[in-house]
């Protein structure tokens, strides 16, 4: 039986790994890019390949850097033919205080987390518009609405781009493909929080009716169903998933 496709950018941990099990789980093909470690996206091709019988095709690649995102796009093509879904959640986060952030910093984290969304989308989004069908799901961040921190403007500058990005893809590739965002709170045993001290976690919380932190399955899972039948007619929309965070 033929398989969707799903390309998955920052595959290989956090909500990017979770993201993967859950597309494999519903029988997708998956093309996991990555950026940096090796060894975590060999491990998930191997559990994810081994648990539920689909591909897992790993795409090293720098999503802020347009030949890399053609090459990425490329392979994947010429592996399986098409892409019936994108997600972008490939993000990262330098957090310093306002003094001592440099423009470097500012533009690294631009450059993958608005950027990147904007080249992988560009490119994807040809082969959709060649396929006549599609969906797209950004991975931004409440950050980028309402909860700014002030060592992370950068990352809530970024999310707020993304934002308007996906309201924009939506127009530019309508009516064939569908262009849609989450905007998770905040989330646990992820690699952008794992440093996080005990207190702050516990502090945070307490702005979350919930109580707590997401899990990242409870992230994927949204993601998932935006890139299902019955999310057909949910378009150029962004979707807190936040536990009821109040700042």
């Amino acid at each position: 039986m033929k398989k969707n496709i799903v390309l998955i950018t920052g595959g290989s941990k956090g909500i990017g790994a979770a993201t993967v099990e859950i597309f494999a789980k519903n029988n997708y093909n998956i093309v996991l890019n990555y950026a940096h470690d090796d060894e975590a996206a060999i491990r998930i091709k191997k559990e994810i390949e081994s648990k539920y019988f689909v591909s897992v095709l790993l795409v090293k690649a720098d999503v802020s850097k347009s030949e890399e995102v053609k090459q990425m796009v490329e392979k994947a093509i010429g592996e399986f033919g098409y892409i019936d879904v994108l997600v972008n959640n490939a993000g990262i986060a330098i957090d310093q205080t306002f003094e001592d952030k440099t423009d470097l910093e500012f533009k690294k984290v631009l450059d993958v987390n608005l950027i990147g969304p904007f080249l992988v989308s560009k490119e994807v989004g040809k082969k959709m518009q060649e396929q006549g069908h599609g969906k797209i799901i950004n991975v931004t961040s409440t950050n980028g609405i309402d909860t700014p921190y002030l060592e992370s403007m950068d990352y809530d500058a970024s999310k707020a781009g993304l934002i308007s990005l996906t309201r924009n893809l939506a127009t530019a590739f309508a009516p064939h493909i569908q262009v849609n965002a989450v905007a998770p709170g905040w989330v646990a045993n992820t690699e952008m929080n794992k440093e996080l001290d005990e207190e702050f976690i516990k502090q945070e919380s307490k702005s979350i009716l919930l109580g707590r932190f997401a899990e990242p399955k409870e992230i994927a899972s949204v993601i998932y169903f935006l890139s299902t039948e019955e999310a057909r007619y949910i378009n150029s929309t962004v979707i807190r998933i936040d536990g009821g965070l109040h700042i």
